[in-house]
């Protein structure tokens, strides 16, 4: 049986680190050994990296907005050199690219800021985000070369100019500043940028750097963060799953993933046997790109799941995790310069090519601002982030000794009561089997033995949830159940708990400090001085367990991640919507195919549009939303002829190559009619084109405005910003045929078993995305 102690953990003390605010200054944001600090309380940072130059301003608030409702509280973006001076002196700030009015915005939403300033950034950008003016310059770059800092100092400043007022010390939103990103080896160089970033006036409480690799940077200068990807695209196209997948599905205190960016260095990172990869870092465990999907590349294809990204972030968590950051967290599409393209590709020497516009990276929200599965799912993790996070960061975690348990699973606790962590989920391609007669002893040494549940259980295969240890919950002194907390509440004189019940597992609350007589809507038994509750009814809205004065609701996965907290005209509301939304003000929803409950506290007193529908429960009141014809099906778009791409290698890897724009200009094009009035009745269009094949272009009229390297998923567009371009000259297809004898990675479970070459659409359709504002 699994079986840990949780020492009482020493005090933190401050991180050795020349940054954060003066102790005791209002807002102040402080860095300790273990935890972020703000306001004198430990605070959990959850940041997402969403570009602002590859979205349309227009987009900006809306998008930010759904970030936040999907508990984000620090918007991350690059600033990438090649999108603002392309041509060497003509440094633009306009439209796409107008850093202040993003930054502006974001404080407008609620979103705190960091940026990502370089000047090289990656994201998988041309020449790193070097204008071709700067890469072919005869001087060092990314050294301490006089010559290149003058550049960057320049870079900096322009940069200063634009967010000049908007730091945290001026009472803006910007809390940190990235310094250039995964550079390895030049810690002096590193310095010496931060150094010109405070002297052409940026001032930030937090400065960070890419500690992946094996980064040396330099002394108390800047903080680490650390990256985390459940795939690669940068692996081998032979490869089925890179070896570094599965220390993100493992509890561990190794923070350094060494793969990460290896494919651009010049010879893997290397570390001396007594190298810990961070795990004794005087400072916390803070990341900045957890997968939050993953791109594809055209010779490797990863087929990154919902359940991926929201377990491997479960598990950063049991891991000590203190700051949760995820790339990308929202979908983007690539600048075309006037020079250029602006992606990654063979053609400027990197190892892989990208598509020309895609950068979706399967984010939880897409580029066209889809709301994935993976986006509710982290909603969950971060709803009760908000509500318990400043425990949680307190606490250490604790690990099973090494190979002794076939479960793995890890507790974060203070020596009296803590969080248990467990997770049996690994990709598709290596799933883990189920483990049987699984219970757990927990021994705090500050306080009474646990042992949970009181009755072993079978862990199926795909299961990830964590529970509460000796908890203090509304009124209840001290709380263990099998069931992951996600919020709680004031509702009028009572305290509401939202937990979630964990697949395959019974649910089980055992009370301390508590009568048996006070406990309502469970089977109690006594086990000494602890009080067993198991729910008499099934997980759902109408699954309470009274406990005096707080309420505890049990909800089912999928209820669970249906859980949204926002403000609805200055109300704190908790709302469960299975759909899409975000809060404006009001709850903002997407109207759904078909009739769909809303259920919300406190309830909605301005819903004259909604019909009241029968509650399950006393705390919600349900309402119910009116579901309409959105999907429109067009005629399936058929390609006449089959064509295989020229199968070239090239790029610094000798990785196979994407069809070129001469390739693609000698396909027949294939229309599609977009009926122009759909726009007026809708707040955007999308299409999808449900299809198989190798590579994909969508034109409107002569702009490229889409391209896709299949990979199993649909291919969704956002024809809105496109609407005038379609009017004038149509909208047109070129694809290339899946090749039999490809030696493109796709993942097994939708690559083509076929003896010829396969381009086909399976289906297409139009989505007239329409929302409803409620209050």
């Amino acid at each position: 049986m699994p079986r840990l102690t949780v020492r009482t953990p020493d005090a933190p003390i401050d991180a050795p680190l020349d940054m954060g605010d003066p102790a005791g200054e209002a807002r102040g944001i402080r860095l300790t050994s273990r935890y972020v600090e703000r306001d004198g309380r430990p605070w959990f940072p959850i940041m997402g990296e969403y570009h602002f130059s590859r979205d349309l301003p227009e987009n900006w608030e809306r998008e930010l907005r759904k970030m936040k409702a999907g508990g984000v509280n620090i918007v991350a973006t690059y600033m990438l050199w090649i999108v603002h001076e392309e041509v060497r002196g003509q440094v633009r700030w306009d439209g796409q690219r107008d850093v202040r009015r993003f930054v502006e915005t974001a404080a407008r939403v609620g979103l705190d800021v960091v940026l990502r300033i370089g000047p090289w950034a990656h994201g998988e950008t041309r020449n790193g985000g070097f204008p071709d003016w700067l890469q072919e310059l005869p001087i060092a770059h990314r050294t301490n070369d006089p010559a290149y800092l003058a550049l960057a100092r320049g870079w900096y400043a322009a940069i200063e100019e634009q967010v000049r007022g908007l730091f945290h010390a001026s009472g803006g939103p910007i809390v940190g500043v990235q310094i250039d990103n995964e550079l390895y080896d030049q810690p002096d160089h590193l310095g010496r940028l931060r150094e010109l970033a405070e002297e052409v006036g940026m001032a930030a409480p937090l400065w960070v750097a890419t500690g992946w690799g094996g980064a040396q940077l330099p002394d108390r200068a800047l903080l680490p963060v650390y990256a985390g990807y459940s795939d690669g695209f940068w692996d081998e196209s032979t490869t089925d799953w890179p070896e570094f997948g599965v220390m993100h599905f493992t509890f561990n205190t190794v923070r350094d993933d060494l793969s990460v960016g290896a494919d651009l260095r010049d010879a893997p990172a290397e570390v001396d046997g007594s190298a810990t990869l961070g795990a004794d870092d005087p400072w916390p465990f803070a990341t900045c790109e957890l997968g939050g999907g993953m791109q594809v590349a055209y010779h490797r294809r990863p087929l990154v799941d919902s359940d991926d990204v929201a377990a491997l972030a479960l598990t950063k968590l049991g891991s000590g995790s203190a700051w949760q950051g995820y790339y990308l967290f929202h979908g983007a599409t690539q600048v075309i310069g006037e020079r250029s393209t602006t992606q990654e590709s063979h053609a400027t020497g990197y190892p892989n090519d990208l598509p020309v516009r895609n950068y979706d990276f399967f984010a939880p929200l897409g580029s066209d601002g889809a709301e994935r599965p993976h986006f509710h799912q982290l909603r969950r993790q971060h709803l009760f982030l908000d509500a318990f996070g400043d425990r949680l960061a307190a606490s250490p975690t604790t690990l099973p000794a090494p190979d002794e348990d076939p479960v793995r699973w890890a507790v974060r606790g203070d020596g009296e009561r803590g969080f248990l962590f467990v997770n049996n989920h690994q990709p598709a391609v290596a799933p883990l089997a189920p483990v049987e007669g699984v219970r757990f002893d927990v021994a705090f040494d500050g306080a009474r033995e646990v042992t949970v549940p009181m009755d072993p259980f079978t862990l199926h295969e795909g299961v990830f949830a964590f529970w509460p240890l000796r908890q203090p919950f509304g009124s209840v002194p001290a709380v263990t159940a099998t069931a992951q907390p996600i919020t709680q509440f004031a509702a009028g004189n009572r305290t509401v708990v939202l937990l979630a019940a964990t697949d395959g597992v019974p649910v089980e609350l055992q009370l301390e400090g508590v009568a048996a007589s006070s406990v309502e809507g469970a089977e109690v038994a006594e086990h000494g001085d602890v009080v067993i509750a198991r729910p008499t009814s099934e997980p759902g809205l109408g699954c309470e367990v009274r406990v005096g004065d707080t309420t505890f609701v049990i909800l089912t996965p999928a209820l669970a991640d249906a859980v949204w907290r926002g403000d609805i005209d200055g109300r704190d509301s908790v709302v469960v919507w299975q759909g899409s939304a975000w809060f404006d003000g009001g709850l903002r929803l997407v109207v759904p195919e078909r009739d769909q409950p809303l259920a919300v506290f406190p309830p909605l007193e301005a819903a004259e549009d909604l019909a009241a529908a029968p509650a399950e429960g006393t705390v919600f009141a349900t309402f119910l939303v009116p579901g309409s014809d959105i999907v429109r099906p067009l005629p399936t778009p058929v390609f006449d002829v089959a064509a295989v791409a020229p199968v070239r290698t090239g790029g610094s890897g000798g990785r196979f190559s994407a069809p070129d724009d001469a390739d693609f200009a000698a396909l027949a094009p294939v229309a599609i009619d977009v009926p122009d009035e759909l726009f007026d009745e809708a707040d955007s269009v999308v299409l999808r084109l449900d299809w198989t094949g190798d590579a994909m272009r969508v034109w409107a009229g002569s702009t490229l405005i889409a391209d896709q390297f299949w990979y199993g998923r649909s291919f969704d567009i956002d024809l809105t910003p496109h609407r005038e371009a379609i009017r004038e000259g149509g909208l047109r297809l070129r694809a290339f045929a899946w090749a039999p004898d490809s030696g493109v990675y796709v993942d097994a479970r939708v690559r083509p078993d076929a003896d010829a070459p396969v381009l086909t659409v399976n289906s297409a359709s139009l989505t007239s995305v329409r929302t409803l504002s409620l209050s």
